[in-house]
């Protein structure tokens, strides 16, 4: 008798084992991928950065704008003209060479020429304003080639109506 009233308490214990998760476990997990698969609000700045690109790339004192730095403007206008209530601001940048002042007018170059870009292929110019940082805000430390590469570019910026 005590060996049939084991093998019940061993059968119940394990039945207790198997029991599915309750609805809120269930909720939550399927909550969790659902958010996963979402990713950012559309129409948002994170949008913008992983789904569009936020910024283009020039040569060394240039400020013309590339085939790969079209590509991705044109990316950007397609963009910006699904949410016309989106603003930007275009920032130019320069690498570490030069002096201050010289940096300062390549990187406003660098700004307006990403600007007269995105005008071009039918973004309103009045939703777009440019500042020039010159080599005042590297995104890559270093005395090289590399670290320069990465510094000179033009980044667009959502700042206002993100998300309408």
């Amino acid at each position: 008798m005590r060996k049939f009233l084991g093998l019940v308490g061993a059968v119940a214990l394990l039945a207790a084992c198997e029991t599915a998760p309750t609805d809120g476990a269930n909720a939550n997990a399927s909550g969790d991928a659902a958010a996963q698969k979402l990713g950012p609000a559309a129409g948002s700045a994170q949008d913008f950065v992983v789904n569009v690109g936020d910024r283009v790339f020039f040569g060394f004192d240039q400020y013309n704008i590339s085939a790969d730095a079209r590509s991705t403007l044109e990316k950007q206008a397609m963009w910006l003209k699904k949410f016309p209530g989106v603003t930007i601001v275009l920032e130019g940048h320069a690498d570490e060479r030069g002096t201050r002042e010289y940096n300062l007018a390549l990187g406003e170059r660098r700004a307006n020429a990403a600007k007269e870009y995105l005008v071009s292929l039918g973004v309103d110019a009045m939703r777009i304003k440019t500042i020039s940082y010159g080599k005042e805000r590297p995104v890559a430390l270093g005395h090289n080639e590399a670290a320069w590469t990465q510094n000179r570019r033009a980044v667009t910026v959502v700042t206002v109506g993100a998300g309408s």
